[in-house]
């Protein structure tokens, strides 16, 4: 068993790795004070058996715990093992390289991606960031890229046209038609509201665009009727 203790230590100790995981663990290699205790060499034993079952992996490497193993422009990580690449670098073959961000942008220090976004009212077009234009009466919504017109204004060939609302007509925002609607009572016709014509035992329907017979009358020629009886 001391045996066994002695090499368990030379193997973390030697670790090209650092052996963070023994740190971790705090496994105190007191020979003296674990020889005679059964649970202590049970737990070793499991825990001797685990690292060497993790070095058997490939793939697996441990964290660098000493600074001159750190590469440049790293920065050893304050809660994990092991190091990250600096804001603008990103790791490659164990080392961090420059991210070339172009104007107008700002580097992610995501390892995905190109390492870099175009600041708000820039667009990434053929990888540089070029200007948004913002036509008159419009303004970037939230994401900063996506142009929109003011209240009152509509799109039309990427300018914001001043909407004309017809006598008895409303605002209606939207990306298509008009940008207006008739009040309840009136119908569109030719870019005017014209008012509905509701004939006797009839009313007005639940779209407020056209009418309806009352029950038990029936729409016959604009005129609401009740039906024959059999």
């Amino acid at each position: 068993m001391l045996k066994l203790l002695k090499s368990s230590k030379l193997l973390l100790n030697k670790s090209l790795t650092g052996f963070s995981l023994y740190k971790k663990l705090s496994i105190h290699l007191e020979v003296d004070k674990v020889k005679n205790n059964e649970h202590a060499q049970l737990r070793l034993k499991s825990v001797y058996t685990l690292l060497l079952l993790s070095l058997s992996v490939p793939g697996f490497v441990y964290a660098k715990d000493t600074a001159d193993e750190i590469p440049e422009n790293a920065t050893m990580n304050a809660y994990i093992d092991g190091w990250s690449c600096n804001l603008g670098y990103r790791e490659s073959a164990g080392a961090c390289a420059a991210v070339k961000v172009p104007d107008n942008a700002y580097p992610t220090n995501k390892s995905y991606g190109q390492g870099w976004e175009c600041k708000r009212s820039f667009k990434k077009v053929n990888n540089i960031c070029t200007k948004v234009k913002v036509p008159v009466n419009g303004y970037l919504d939230y994401s900063g890229v996506r142009v929109k017109c003011d209240r009152g204004y509509q799109m039309n060939n990427k300018n914001c046209v001043f909407i004309q609302v017809p006598k008895n007509g409303f605002l209606q925002p939207s990306s298509y038609g008009p940008g207006w609607s008739c009040e309840r009572g009136y119908r569109e016709n030719e870019g005017e509201c014209i008012a509905l014509n509701v004939p006797e035992n009839a009313h007005i329907g639940y779209s407020g665009k056209v009418w309806e017979c009352n029950e038990p009358y029936t729409k016959k020629n604009n005129n609401c009727i009740l039906p024959l009886k059999k």
